[in-house]
């Protein structure tokens, strides 16, 4: 039997489905068959969480996952996902005051980025993931150089995640917006970029940019999806 997958999710909605599609269907690929494993999502009002960052109350914040989290262990997940990197700040502190295992994002990015040998990486996410310490502490315990735009780009990468990337939006500008920021951050050295929110992804793709893309919800669900069946 596989383990159960227990996702704290909506937060927000956009990624969240994107981690039940490629677990499913990531499963079916390989093996051919439907078995995949057995996934429950519980899914937040994200409101409150936008209001609590604002209003860096992250003690209420982790307050809210613990509760979500046990409700997931109390439904049988063997171990849990946090379906959004900014609410990583408080990895720690949840995963103290719960029994199942937590897999952390920062911490298998961070391997992804390192199995191919790259030292330094831009950070891309919101204001939060990229102007606070907690992400880029977490990849450069593990040896890999972390650089953020400037303080406009972002206030700019910031806006279009919380504007237009959760509410399903993607708008051309925005595309070519992002690109003229990672373009910033290769040309001061970065070797490849993190996407350090859930929901980039849908806007950009490797092909736009021209360096190496870490798409952390994909790696997330990957990593769940093979500890799940290990």
């Amino acid at each position: 039997m596989h383990k159960k997958i227990g996702i704290l999710g909506g937060v927000s909605p956009e990624s969240t489905t994107i981690y039940y599609e490629y677990i499913t269907r990531e499963y079916t690929k390989r093996y051919g068959n439907y078995s995949y494993p057995e996934i429950i999502i519980y899914s937040v009002s994200f409101q409150e969480f936008v209001d609590w960052q604002y209003q860096e109350r992250w003690d209420l914040i982790a307050d809210k996952m613990i509760e979500v989290l046990r409700a997931l262990e109390k439904a049988g997940a063997d171990f849990g996902l946090i379906a959004a990197n900014t609410l990583h700040i408080v990895f720690d502190k949840v995963q103290r005051e719960i029994s199942i295992p937590l897999i952390n994002i920062i911490e298998v990015t961070a391997e992804a980025i390192k199995k191919e040998g790259i030292k330094t990486v831009g950070l891309l996410g919101t204001i939060f993931t990229m102007s606070k310490d907690f992400y880029k502490a977490g990849l450069e315990a593990r040896g890999i150089v972390t650089l953020v735009p400037d303080g406009k780009d972002q206030q700019f990468v910031n806006r279009v995640i919380y504007e237009e990337l959760i509410g399903g939006l993607v708008k051309t500008e925005s595309k070519e917006g992002y690109v003229k920021v990672v373009k910033k951050m290769k040309e001061k050295g970065a070797e490849g970029i993190v996407l350090g929110c859930t929901e980039i992804p849908v806007l950009i793709k490797e092909r736009d940019c021209g360096v190496r893309l870490y798409d952390t919800t994909r790696i997330h669900a990957e990593k769940a999806l093979n500890y799940a069946i290990s």
